[in-house]
């Protein structure tokens, strides 16, 4: 794919996943989710020339202007959303498939020092919560939400929804890959299971199942106090 048609395509990409988006225009000058993938688009082209200064100049100019940070070695696919953006952070040896889409505060980042490939692999049709963390040179499956504020140090197979620190699976979802449409993707990320939240709600049901039963043992107890100085009493009437 060209460049101008890749181009074509992140533009295409705003309007179907920012329902706050009006014009073509409106996208060109205001949004810095598109400003970052289009400047990171030229620079990765320097990269690949080997002009590695020119694409690091182009890099940083994106970085002052917009928040986000994208290493211009960074392999972004088509169909690539950042919304809203700041603080987005994009190692250079990541590498991301098509239609996935970020939120603010977002890293892909690497785990040491080592050299060769130390940052995450990204499939296709992923979304990656707000402050999440995708760290070394981990794969995400295709199809997998990244809940917000996760922190992922594993792979993670195809279809997963993962949330916490660490980030572990909670959902893992059969696709019909007959009927799926690979081409929208799932923006519900608020529906994200809330693993905290269910285990609080377990404790408070066994808190509420004890309450009734110490309520039924003291009823019970009642009873029979209440039987047992009946005993007594008549017990005294007959002496």
């Amino acid at each position: 794919m060209s460049l101008l048609r890749t181009i074509k395509e992140d533009i295409k990409v705003v309007f179907e996943r920012d329902p706050a988006a009006k014009s073509i225009l409106e996208v060109i000058l205001c949004y810095p989710g598109f400003h970052a993938i289009l400047m990171h688009r030229i620079a990765h082209f320097f990269y690949q020339k080997k002009f590695f200064l020119i694409a690091r100049i182009i890099s940083q100019i994106s970085r002052f202007l917009t928040g986000i940070e994208i290493h211009p070695g960074a392999k972004i696919g088509k169909g690539f959303f950042i919304d809203h953006g700041m603080g987005v952070v994009i190692g250079e040896t990541t590498e991301i498939g098509d239609n996935v889409t970020l939120y603010q505060g977002v890293t892909l980042g690497g785990t040491g020092k080592e050299k060769g490939k130390r940052h995450p692999t990204l499939g296709n049709n992923i979304v990656v919560g707000a402050g999440a963390k995708i760290l070394g040179p981990i794969k995400i499956g295709d199809n997998c939400k990244i809940g917000a504020g996760a922190v992922v140090l594993k792979d993670v197979p195809p279809n997963c929804t993962v949330v916490g620190v660490p980030g572990k699976a909670v959902v893992r979802k059969k696709i019909d890959f007959a009927r799926a449409d690979f081409t929208k993707v799932d923006l519900n990320h608020h529906l994200l299971p809330d693993p905290v939240a269910d285990m609080m709600k377990s404790l408070q049901r066994k808190i509420e199942e004890l309450e009734e039963r110490i309520k039924q043992l003291e009823r019970r107890q009642e009873g029979e106090d209440i039987q047992y100085s009946d005993q007594k009493e008549r017990g005294i009437q007959t002496a």
